[in-house]
């Protein structure tokens, strides 16, 4: 199947089974093994990775070879690799939100005491979230899970993440996809600093005296802001009792989507519940039910706000973005043409307006039933993570390794992408 794909050390391939989309690894067993079993606990521990299916073995061809054991899991829906997000390039506000995707999981992975190991763009997926990204964690075979991590463990991940992060930025900038204006150096470097910022918010310790008191709830209501609920505090005072010690012990990740979860059913990512809160909070204020109970006034809103908008899209067009995104967007660009007319416009209509204007010129993000083969034929042709035709009589073209079926420089198809000729002739001459 011709579906975006990450770089990988090993062969992975995506297969359809019914409506399910599976992605599937080829790897050594004991691996095979232990990754499975370490996807299982970050599903179990509801942190942002794939979820595994199970392990194949005893494997053979058709020439009765033994083959590699395979790894299966679900194929994220609407998640990208970070080569088809840069594939377009894009935009510095862009790649900022990418930082800050990445720079959360990995705090998330840590706060569970999970050591990565192999922390790279490459290994993550980004699924779309209100205008930002939220990263899911898709190679776990270096993994290590413990009770809790330690500073050196942790500055262990952080080493490997600027060597990996910093190669692939790199591998960006030499390929036209990063934008002139960002440093990959300087890349790494806030990624590195945003994620000690993040964790000292998390798990830091601050000391104030009795008299500001207030401060306990405003530690807590900043990490409800970055999007996390804090279970339990570890608040401690001096003999005197004067100083005041706080700092949390247990945060868990998620307090926006937890509640809307709770109040509607929808399971969607934070900054998308954040954003839906949001909505059904000004809803609630127009119809003058401040005094109403929470989930009563939530359910009005589901029916008259959230599902009009998502039957406003033709099923042809269901595939283009997931739900709640695309009520974000229908959101965001209500918005824009309220501040064209000077007055606000009815949800309905700016509905109406974002799939005419809009959404039908949006690529599809998830695979739809049936879609698969009116995909196209692939972007680039010489990019195996822009994904490729299966085909049991050959195998994918490698620029490195088939030096003899290379494709002339001079066919038009090959000068538009990497001429790899080129590259090996300077590299024999230097």
């Amino acid at each position: 199947m011709a579906l975006p794909r990450g770089i990988s050390r090993h062969v992975v391939r995506f297969v359809r089974v019914g409506t399910e989309v599976y992605a599937i690894k080829e790897v050594i067993e004991h691996l095979a093994m232990h990754e499975y079993r370490l996807l299982r606990d970050l599903n179990r521990l509801d942190t942002p990775s794939v979820e595994p299916v199970g392990v194949v073995t005893s494997r053979f061809d058709a020439d009765g070879d033994p083959l590699d054991p395979a790894l299966i899991t679900k194929h994220l829906q609407f998640s990208l690799p970070y080569r088809s997000l840069f594939s377009r390039g894009v935009r510095q506000d862009t790649v900022n939100r990418l930082v800050d995707a990445m720079v959360v999981l990995l705090a998330r992975v840590h706060l569970i005491g999970f050591l990565w190991g192999d922390v790279s763009l490459s290994n993550t997926l980004f699924r779309r979230d209100a205008g930002a990204f939220a990263a899911y964690l898709v190679d776990a075979e270096t993994g290590e899970l413990h009770d809790t991590l330690t500073n050196g463990q942790r500055e262990h991940d952080l080493t490997i993440a600027r060597t990996n992060l910093y190669g692939e930025f790199c591998d960006l900038e030499a390929g036209g996809l990063l934008d002139e204006a960002l440093d990959p150096l300087i890349l790494v470097e806030t990624i590195e600093n945003r994620y000690r910022e993040l964790w000292a918010e998390l798990t830091g310790v601050e000391e104030f005296d009795g008299s500001e008191m207030h401060r306990i709830e405003s530690r807590v209501r900043r990490l409800n802001a970055l999007g996390f609920d804090v279970a339990e505090l570890d608040i401690t005072t001096d003999f005197a009792g004067s100083t005041i010690r706080i700092q949390p012990k247990v945060v868990d990740a998620g307090h926006h989507s937890r509640r809307l979860i709770r109040l509607t059913g929808l399971d969607t990512e934070e900054n998308q519940a954040r954003r839906l809160l949001n909505d059904l909070d000004s809803f609630r204020a127009r119809t003058d039910q401040q005094n109403a109970d929470e989930s009563i006034v939530a359910h009005q809103w589901l029916t008259e706000q959230f599902e009009p908008v998502l039957a406003a899209v033709p099923r042809e067009l269901g595939s283009k973005l997931e739900p709640a995104e695309l009520f974000h967007e229908v959101l965001e660009h209500r918005w824009f043409l309220s501040e064209q007319a000077g007055h606000e416009v009815p949800l309905r209509e700016a509905a109406e307006s974002y799939v005419t204007t809009v959404l039908h010129r949006l690529p599809d993000e998830a695979l739809a039933l049936g879609g698969v083969d009116t995909m196209g034929p692939l972007a680039n042709p010489y990019d195996p993570s822009q994904g490729f035709e299966d085909d049991d009589d050959s195998k994918p073209y490698d620029p490195w390794e088939d030096g003899a079926q290379a494709p002339d420089a001079d066919e038009p198809d090959a000068r538009e992408y990497l001429d790899i000729a080129a590259l090996r002739g300077k590299v024999k001459g230097g």
